[in-house]
């Protein structure tokens, strides 16, 4: 690594250390922010930090490679969306492990690259729990900020949803769900079949496709009432 860069990542760690907040790690944790390492900074702490440091492509992937969670979550927050490669996408993906780790990575970074679209369907299809959290949530945070995107691009994508919705770990699930809810609000054409696969996963066999059916219909009925 260049001796600036070092430098680079050095400060922005040590920025990152004195706000640390250990008295909060173990609240975290009853909502699933764990990690090795995690100093329990809070999301506008870490957006006001990304805003000092500026977009920084070759800092975002040292600071990914920390592996401190905080570190990771301002990776997504420095990096430059249109330089990340696939490769790179799929190592940060690779190395989740923590639900807002993952869902920050998509929100800051992953959506605005180019590459977010084929993304999807990779990640969907993977097993690790937060690689397959991944590509439901990122297709979650695409049907809200890709506002020109066809709504037949979201129609081709429903069966990714009736696939997973049998997997009854939480991050899986929760992410499938937040998915088929997103996709449902972008259209009235979308909410219609968005509720008709909600239908179907009530009748379904398997837990949890009964939740995230009862739970996407609730909420699409409500919008389009």
């Amino acid at each position: 690594m260049p001796n600036k860069l070092n430098r680079r990542l050095d400060e922005a760690l040590q920025a990152l250390r004195s706000q640390a907040r250990p008295d909060q790690l173990d609240a975290m944790a009853r909502f699933g922010l764990t990690g090795d390492g995690r100093l329990g900074l809070a999301v506008p702490t870490l957006r006001t930090l990304a805003r000092q440091l500026g977009r920084d492509h070759e800092l975002a992937l040292a600071l990914w490679d920390s592996g401190i969670p905080d570190a990771q979550i301002l990776a997504g927050m420095v990096a430059e969306p249109a330089k990340l490669t696939m490769a790179q996408m799929d190592h940060w993906v690779a190395g989740m492990r923590a639900w807002d780790v993952c869902d920050q990575a998509c929100l800051n970074a992953f959506v605005k690259s180019p590459l977010a679209w084929d993304a999807i369907m990779r990640w969907a299809a993977r097993e690790p729990e937060f690689e397959k959290r991944a590509g439901f949530a990122l297709l979650a945070v695409v049907a809200v900020h890709q506002k020109t995107r066809p709504d037949a691009d979201f129609l081709a994508r429903l069966p990714l949803i009736e696939a997973a919705a049998g997997d009854d770990r939480n991050f899986v699930r929760k992410a499938v769900n937040w998915a088929l809810r997103q996709i449902g609000k972008r259209s009235t054409s979308l909410c219609e079949q968005a509720l008709a696969v909600a239908e179907h996963l009530c009748q379904r066999n398997e837990k949890s496709a009964r939740w995230i059916g009862n739970d996407a219909r609730r909420e699409l009925n409500r919008r389009a009432a």
